[in-house]
């Protein structure tokens, strides 16, 4: 692995008497996180009951199930360009109550065709959300500390995922599916109006002392720099795009987090039909089954993070301390090969367990975005790196379809295992050494 040498330790220690204002950040983003991936499954809980009320077959379902996947990819590129322009504490308010309200529509409405496109504006709303995550923190995080906080507002999506969605099914069961909507919606409307009150740039907290700012500084956090909104550039300009197209580093981590995500998205899409349908499992058990990748990525995530940082504490060179656990996690990952060459259900869930925390361990992909983007361009980079990733929502769950058949789903495993492959590929050869891209 490249740029695995050692440099001299961190000469930016925490100054006695600086605030943790830092922390509560942390926070903030972790529980948006958590109702972004809860607004993202409330879908897949009520997709039966809906489709029972409106007669739907199983291409609508399909369609349906996809809205969201299409509108936020294709708005990355344009909720990235919007992140470097409005400050967070605007933006992010006016995405969770613009999704929020289309989500507690959706409990609301009477039509198919008003339950797409209110799917789609979710998409459309939610699509600046990471960017704006990854933005926040750049600016309140120094370097070494980054990945942890990545990793630990990032293992909101599993928690949304594994645990939140057992409590949406009962929420269901004990209301209706409109329910799940609205209440789920009206979450989101009241945490937007938290955020906007209580988020601040460090600079303007005051909640973070001199001492603190200072600390961030020096390690590597942004909090210096003006928006675009002071500086005078307010459209996009081919010459930004060519600088997040055209550099060889850039395009590492693009390819490689289409290829992290496709994992994602093959146990969002497809490992509940492979239990049920391949191993026949019921409904019931497939349903516990399924949430224990999900646990697993969990502390995957939580861990990456810190040991990440943990390693630029100790004065390994910042290349090694990221690509270490996104190398090591997605070596994990190819290990669900294995259910290719047994008939045991137990080591199938075994090997998916491992591989999900693989996912999980690589999953601090965005302190690669921090610590390499252009400084002016945080969100249009972030924007290009999440939109090439999320085009994995749309191809796993395609070509693996169109890869299995009735009675032999082998080729999904050899599938995912080489498209991890071309990940850790793209990590070693082109991402190479880790450092911020000028212009």
């Amino acid at each position: 692995m490249t740029n695995s040498v050692k440099t001299r330790p961190d000469k930016t220690p925490a100054v006695a008497g600086s605030t943790k204002a830092r922390y509560a950040i942390a926070l903030m983003l972790f529980v948006t996180v958590v109702i972004n991936y809860m607004d993202r499954a409330n879908l897949s809980v009520a997709a039966p009951l809906i489709s029972e009320q409106f007669g739907l077959d199983t291409a609508q379902q399909g369609l349906l199930l996809s809205a969201f996947g299409w509108t936020y990819a294709a708005l990355q590129l344009p909720g990235g360009w919007l992140v470097d322009r409005v400050h967070p504490r605007l933006l992010y308010p006016a995405c969770l109550v613009l999704w929020s309200l289309a989500t507690i529509f959706m409990g609301i409405v009477g039509s198919f065709a008003a339950l797409i496109v209110l799917r789609m504006a979710v998409g459309v709303f939610e699509a600046p959300a990471y960017p704006i995550n990854n933005k926040v923190a750049t600016r309140w995080f120094p370097e070494k500390e980054r990945a942890t906080a990545i990793g630990f507002y990032t293992s909101g999506q599993f928690i949304g995922l594994a645990l939140l969605t057992p409590v949406l099914t009962w929420l269901q069961y004990v209301l209706s599916w409109h329910w799940v909507f609205v209440l789920t919606g009206a979450v989101g409307l009241v945490w937007g109006l938290v955020w906007y009150v209580l988020y601040r740039d460090p600079k303007e907290s005051k909640r973070a002392n001199a001492a603190e700012v200072d600390y961030i500084r020096e390690g590597g956090g942004l909090v210096d720099i003006a928006p675009a909104s002071k500086t005078g550039r307010k459209k996009i300009s081919w010459t930004d795009m060519l600088i997040v197209l055209r550099r060889r580093k850039l395009w590492g981590i693009y390819l490689g987090q289409f290829c992290l995500t496709s994992t994602l998205w093959f146990f969002l899409t497809w490992f509940p039909s492979y239990l049920v349908n391949y191993r026949q499992m019921d409904y019931i058990k497939s349903g516990f089954l399924v949430s224990l990748p999900f646990l697993a990525a969990l502390v995957g995530v939580l861990i990456g993070g810190v040991l990440s940082d943990n390693l630029v504490k100790r004065g390994f060179s910042l290349g090694a301390a990221r690509k270490l656990p996104i190398i090591t996690g997605l070596l994990l990952s190819m290990t669900m090969i294995g259910a290719n060459f047994t008939n045991d259900t137990t080591l199938v869930v075994a090997f998916m367990c491992v591989a999900f925390f693989g996912n999980g361990l690589a999953s601090i992909t965005w302190s690669l975005v921090s610590a390499m983007a252009p400084a002016r361009l945080m969100g249009l980079t972030g924007g290009m790196f999440n939109f090439i990733g999320n085009l994995s929502s749309i191809a796993t769950p395609i070509v693996i379809g169109l890869l299995v058949s009735k009675t032999d789903f082998a080729p999904a495993f050899v599938y995912m295992t080489v498209i991890t492959a071309i990940g850790i590929c793209s990590y070693v050869f082109l991402v190479g050494r880790v450092e911020r891209i000028t212009e």
